[in-house]
């Protein structure tokens, strides 16, 4: 109970700080359908050219989003070296800065997770991992390939998620969650570029190009 409260807060408390509003959902979910019907367009065009067509669905898309989302992340994760995986940016004690007490890479990384499972199991149901008990992730996932199998799984997460919603639930509020299940779906995504945003910083903080922002010469 405890921890489906705090689920049930830290969604709110998200969405709240985003600031989005009825206008922007709509918007959101028109530029889905405008992707969809953009990739039918595509599809239908290849298939004039002798390939097989795949018409785009609301499911497809999130599910491509997620996979883009989720490529970034964890190649940055994994482009920062072990050693400097606790890195936060309160060590480099810069006058005047306002670095107190923020979450180090590994916690960033370890948030990503954790939100995924905290946003993403409301769609299909799925209980949360038992040692997950905040926003911060597990106290026990400590080393850098552990963070990453957290984080991979939280991502598997997402694309069941994606599959899940079907025209009758998609429009439902899961459980004591005041957002729908697709707006949950694409919240995931959101906010996990917010925070890849944050590991990028880091990354170049210590010297390290973003593997997104490398070039053939990098």
């Amino acid at each position: 109970m405890i921890r489906l409260n705090f689920c049930v807060r830290w969604q709110e408390e998200a969405f709240a700080q985003m600031k989005y509003t009825p206008i922007c959902l709509a918007s959101v979910i028109l530029m889905f359908a405008l992707t969809a019907s953009a990739q039918i367009s595509s599809s239908n065009t290849s298939g004039s050219q002798g390939r097989p067509t795949s018409a785009a669905t609301i499911n497809s898309v999130i599910d491509h989003e997620i996979s883009a989302v989720e490529k970034l992340v964890t190649d940055a994760a994994e482009a920062m070296p072990e050693d400097k995986f606790n890195f936060s940016p309160e060590s480099l004690k810069i006058p005047g800065d306002d670095y107190k007490g923020v979450r180090s890479f590994a916690v960033q990384v370890k948030h990503i997770a954790a939100s995924n499972y905290f946003i993403w199991s409301g769609i299909t149901g799925d209980p949360l991992p038992a040692s997950l008990k905040d926003g911060n992730g597990p106290e026990d996932v400590k080393t850098k390939a552990d963070i990453l199998k957290f984080l991979n799984e939280s991502f598997a997460l997402g694309h069941r998620a994606a599959a899940a919603l079907i025209q009758e639930n998609m429009l439902q509020t899961p459980g004591k969650s005041k957002s729908t299940r697709l707006r949950l779906a694409f919240f995931g995504v959101e906010h996990a570029y917010n925070h890849y945003g944050q590991m990028v910083e880091y990354l170049r903080m210590n010297g390290i190009v973003p593997p997104a922002s490398r070039g053939k010469s990098d």
